[in-house]
């Protein structure tokens, strides 16, 4: 007779915890972790986030994943670095979840489920002409040309679906390449929504060269793709920027029931070939819009 063992089981090869009680790749138990979640590629960036908060409670680092959790004009956040593309939010994204909706010690899914705040705060080139360098921008959507995505079953919407195919009929991508495309939180955006704010979908990139249309030493595949996601036209929406970690932050977080945004600072604009002078200035002024606001 076949044993079929439930994944509500969550078994030690599958869900990997320390004998401390802490996450396998975050390092970090329950207990260290707010709701509301800022994450950042670089592990350095944390320190810089956290230094603005009233009080710190926690920090530590395992890998390239910094924790800092404390507390800021009295709201409890914890600020997390991720390192650099989506199969490192595949890890966070999967590991912060089962942090709030798995009995660690029992290793059983937990009946009252917690909902998580996450916002990206990244860097980003920008496709459009109109948009600045040094802008803030905030991801309407997310579309992937990595591969996250397509390991999970996940439910879109009609509305998302229709107009992924409309993108699929006019960008220009490799052949193999399949997107896929997820929604921001709307409660997020519209919290982080302003005046000087530039809005629209981020495509997400498995690589930041040829990945990016980037081309040095080795020829790219699709050479007309960064024009073709300039070029889209709709009525509503428009391709703003581009970078290597929402679309996978965006999916995970939707089909796992958290809420997920990101607003990005544009330190390159790919059109016209021009980059920014004033990131030291401006990635603090992001960090704190967005501290005010989440």
């Amino acid at each position: 007779m076949a044993i079929f063992v439930r994944m509500a089981d969550f078994l030690p090869s599958e869900l990997v915890i320390t004998p401390e009680g802490r996450m396998y790749h975050l390092g970090i138990r329950p207990s260290d972790l707010a709701h509301k979640i800022i994450i950042v590629g670089d592990q350095d960036r944390v320190e810089v986030i956290s230094s603005r908060f009233d009080t710190v409670r926690h920090k530590s680092q395992h890998r390239e994943f910094a924790c800092h959790t404390g507390t800021y004009r009295g709201k409890e956040i914890s600020v997390i670095s991720t390192g650099i593309g989506t199969d490192n939010i595949d890890i966070v994204i999967n590991e912060l979840d089962a942090l709030v909706n798995i009995d660690l010690e029992n290793r059983t899914e937990k009946e009252k489920k917690t909902v998580l705040e996450i916002v990206r705060i990244g860097t980003c080139g920008i496709v459009q002409d109109e948009i600045p360098v040094d802008s803030f921008i905030l991801s309407t959507h997310a579309m992937g040309i990595d591969n996250v995505g397509h390991f999970y079953e996940r439910k879109t919407d009609p509305e998302t679906d229709q107009l992924l195919r409309e993108i699929k009929s006019s960008i220009a991508l490799p052949q193999q390449v399949e997107p896929y495309m997820t929604p921001a939180d709307q409660v997020l955006n519209q919290r982080l929504r302003g005046e000087a704010i530039q809005e629209g979908i981020t495509v997400t990139s498995s690589g930041f060269y040829g990945p990016q249309n980037r081309a040095l030493r080795i020829p790219i595949s699709a050479p007309n793709m960064l024009k073709s996601f300039h070029d889209f036209k709709h009525p509503t929406h428009r391709f703003a920027n581009l970078e290597m970690e929402c679309s996978a932050l965006f999916a995970l977080s939707k089909a796992l029931g958290h809420r997920a945004t990101a607003i990005c600072l544009g330190l390159a604009n790919r059109r016209k070939m021009e980059f920014t002078e004033n990131y030291d200035t401006k990635i603090i002024e992001l960090i704190d819009y967005v501290l005010k606001r989440i």
